[in-house]
């Protein structure tokens, strides 16, 4: 191991042996059983046609859209927008009260305080009925920031308010074996979590699954990603082509099962970019249920990252209330 110092964690420890170096973490992940690329998509392919009838349908559409981080992240973002993307988010459907809120908002971390400031008493857990804050840090999409300014980024989104973090791994390093470089700074950005009251913001690790080029390295960096402390693996930032896809998925949330199997902790699953449709997410609900169970359907253990999903489940449900599509002018523009 050279160039950086590891942080050992209890969970590292435990399951490898010794101190995570970069060896002993190339030991350990290379050691992970290769996936089996055309079962894995026969079964994606698989759990992506399964019917849903009406009553479940309803079911799943309120439940997708209870998982939703809704999600702005441009260079054009203002306080105005984000004003408006909380309003959304807090009211999802003006005309229809029994539809439920989103589970956060997701926006870059100056935004923040915007963010915060327009929940008011809406601010909260969204298990209890509340709507988080997560911001996008360290040097989010490309990771491309000494380590230095991607901890202060952190910290001073949660300084802010956020509750959640989601970070980005340094793919370049991974896809060049330096293993302990990855898991030492998703270490260091988890301890920059902390608030003063000893409590920690979620942390939701992104892999950029499209740059990782391989099912197996996809793998490997979904379980790193756990030892070093992730509370979420996250696919993609929805910069990058592919982002989300149901085989990439389903092979996370195999990791998150295998992973409480071995110790009876839970890890949430964050498929974003590219779930437009309510169609293609009832795909991941089905999948989620099926590979983890439906106690994972919670937003503290599965989210989907998303701008437009959300305008597509409200006109479904709006068909199935009424007999008949609405257009879109019946939903607000984000």
């Amino acid at each position: 191991m050279t160039g950086t110092q590891i942080i050992p964690t209890e969970r590292a420890l435990a399951l490898i042996g010794g101190e995570p170096s970069d060896a002993n973490l190339r030991r350990y992940l290379h050691g992970i059983a290769g996936v089996d690329a055309v079962g894995l998509e026969q079964r994606a392919a698989a759990l992506g046609t399964r019917s849903i009838k009406t009553t479940s349908k309803a079911w799943a559409l309120d439940t997708i859209i209870k998982l939703i981080d809704l999600t702005t992240l441009e260079g054009a973002d203002t306080p105005g927008k984000v004003r408006s993307l909380v309003a959304k988010a807090m009211t999802p459907d003006a005309g229809d009260p029994s539809c439920p809120r989103v589970a956060a908002v997701c926006v870059y971390g100056d935004m923040v305080p915007y963010a915060v400031e327009a929940l008011g008493a809406a601010h909260g857990d969204p298990d209890n009925g509340g709507i988080s804050v997560a911001a996008v840090a360290t040097a989010f999409p490309s990771g491309r920031a000494s380590r230095s300014i991607k901890l202060e980024d952190t910290a001073d989104a949660v300084r802010a308010g956020a509750d959640e973090i989601d970070m980005v791994i340094d793919r370049g390093a991974f896809l060049s074996g330096r293993y302990g470089l990855v898991y030492d700074e998703i270490v260091a950005v988890k301890e920059a979590c902390k608030r003063p009251d000893g409590s920690y913001a979620h942390l939701k690790v992104i892999l950029e699954t499209g740059e990782l080029n391989t099912y197996d390295n996809v793998r490997r960096a979904s379980w790193l990603a756990i030892l070093a402390g992730a509370d979420f693996i996250k696919t993609s930032t929805g910069k990058v082509a592919p982002a989300a896809t149901l085989p990439v998925t389903l092979l996370m949330l195999e990791v998150v099962r295998d992973w409480y199997r071995l110790t009876g902790e839970k890890v949430g699953v964050k498929p974003a970019g590219g779930i437009r449709s309510s169609k293609d997410a009832i795909k991941y609900v089905v999948t989620v249920a099926e590979t983890v169970g439906e106690e994972w359907l919670t937003p503290h253990l599965f989210r989907f990252g998303a701008s437009s999903l959300l305008n597509d489940v409200l006109m479904q449900r709006q068909k199935m209330a009424s007999g008949h599509y609405s257009g879109a002018d019946y939903v607000t523009i984000d």
